[in-house]
């Protein structure tokens, strides 16, 4: 079995893979270490917006020192959880896959790397992720730039920002973090907002002593805190409904956090969105807004049209002069296995079949890819902790892996269970306020309009989905009578 990609996601696959089947595991990682997105992102203030208990794996307990753990920790977490349970020797570091290929006469894939090796294996697992392709805008004159420039996922190790005067681009969770994480040290700092998001504070703090000391030696107490976060979850997804009261809960408890917080009323003004809170993804952070108060920070409410030599120019056409850009642009999220070819049956390619949009069945399985498995793929990401979407995910690769093992020489999708599937994703979520229909702008959409990145409600609804739909659209072919072991 190929896995491809060491973040959680990869973890998560080889974890369960190595559990439930008896099948020989190469996890194949293009980075120099494990931990995906958690060791691309080393930005200041860097940490993770849910709860640690919840952002984390089921089957390990674990001590963590904070209410969301920061990106040293969560790396340390990975790295540990590899060492767990002895994934080390079926890693291959700083090996990138570039294709993969079906052969459907001797029922396997060929695996292609970057340096040129080719490798047959049964079962390919893509964990690539869905946030690791940086966005890097297409502004006029943005090469032309003298200063020092680089986006947050590749912040370099030796940033120096002392007294500089730097401008951070986008507001979202990243931005949100970095603002407070430089403040200190900056001479000034401009934040460029193209539209304000809905904040709402995080309330991260350290665990008490205590605290861990009871998470570590009662018996199911950090399950039972787990537990109760998730069921927290269920009742604040409620809240993406437009026309339901708890939208109106959090919509007006952001409205006071904003009025309690910020002290310029324009920046108060600019700081507040027009649309229904779940539009964009709300944004968890606790000290971003009290960074704008401070006197060398400024916010600037508007988007970024063209860059000069020396600075940037807004959609007033106003120049701002500065030494530092940090691009905090976001990712291309509808672009799966962006870096990765993927060729099925008949020689199809799946960028060919995601033409018009992305699709997966249950977000794992593509129609025409017998033995391919994505995890994190289409309409899988949120449901509270993408830890626990990763986990079912992995599980339904694991079963499938097991009726190979029974017999089966191969497991695909029924189309009609792929487009059954997809229309109900697509029903789903036209009653969510992120809906296009209610003029949201998000990184949720394909260019042809279709949500093709959120699940539309908490976990639970995708445990149970995984768990009844599974065998249902997942088909095997029996293994012919010349088949080896």
């Amino acid at each position: 079995m190929a896995v491809i990609g060491a973040g959680f996601g990869g973890i998560a696959a080889a974890i369960k893979l190595r559990q439930r089947t008896s099948a020989s595991i190469v996890i194949f990682e293009q980075s120099g270490d494990v931990g995906g997105t958690w060791l691309d992102n080393r930005y200041p203030g860097c940490e993770v917006d849910i709860p640690s208990h919840a952002y984390s794996f089921s089957f390990l307990r674990y001590d963590w020192p904070r209410t969301h753990a920061r990106q040293p920790e969560l790396l340390r977490y990975a790295r540990e959880v590899v060492d767990a349970f002895g994934l080390r020797p079926l890693l291959r570091l700083d090996t990138a896959v570039t294709d993969v290929t079906w052969d459907d006469a001797r029922q396997h894939y060929t695996v292609r790397t970057a340096q040129g090796d080719a490798e047959e294996f049964d079962v390919v697992i893509s964990a690539l992720g869905l946030l690791s392709v940086p966005n890097r805008p297409d502004w006029p004159g943005l090469d032309d730039f003298r200063g020092t420039s680089f986006h947050t996922s590749r912040w370099p190790a030796d940033a120096d920002l002392e007294g500089r005067r730097v401008a951070v681009v986008g507001t979202g969770s990243t931005a949100a973090q970095v603002v407070p994480g430089i403040a200190e040290t900056v001479g000034s700092l401009l934040v460029f907002q193209r539209e304000p998001g809905w904040v709402e504070p995080k309330r991260e703090r350290e665990f008490t002593p205590r605290e861990r000391w009871v998470y570590r030696n009662v018996p199911g107490a950090q399950w039972l805190h787990r537990g109760w976060l998730f069921a927290q979850s269920i009742a604040r997804f409620k809240g993406y409904d437009a026309s339901s009261r708890m939208q109106e809960t959090v919509r007006q408890r952001c409205l006071d956090y904003i009025a309690s917080t910020v002290q310029d009323p324009a920046t108060r003004a600019a700081v507040t969105p027009d649309y229904p809170w779940g539009c964009k993804r709300p944004v968890l952070a606790s000290t971003f807004y009290e960074t704008l108060n401070l006197p060398h920070v400024e916010l600037v409410p508007h988007a970024v049209t063209s860059v000069t030599e020396k600075g940037l120019v807004d959609a007033r056409g106003v120049h701002h002069d500065i030494d530092v850009l940090v691009l905090s642009t976001g990712f291309q999220p509808t672009r799966f296995l962006a870096n990765l070819e993927v060729t099925g049956r008949d020689g199809r390619r799946i960028h060919d079949a995601w033409a018009e949009r992305a699709s997966a069945f249950l977000g794992v399985t593509v129609a025409g890819f017998p033995n391919f498995f994505i995890l994190y793929g289409p309409n899988t990401n949120g449901g509270f902790s993408i830890i626990a979407q990763l986990e079912r995910q992995a599980e339904i690769a694991a079963r499938a892996v097991r009726r190979l093992e029974r017999g089966a020489t191969a497991v695909d999708t029924d189309p009609r269970a792929q487009r059954r599937w997809v229309a109900w994703i697509d029903d789903q979520i036209a009653r969510k306020a992120n809906a296009m229909e209610a003029g949201c702008r998000n990184y949720y959409h394909a260019p042809g309009g279709a949500n093709i990145t959120q699940w539309p409600g908490a976990h639970l609804k995708y445990l149970v989905a995984t768990r009844l739909l599974g065998r249902v659209g997942i088909r095997t072919s029996p293994a012919p009578a010349s088949r080896g072991a």
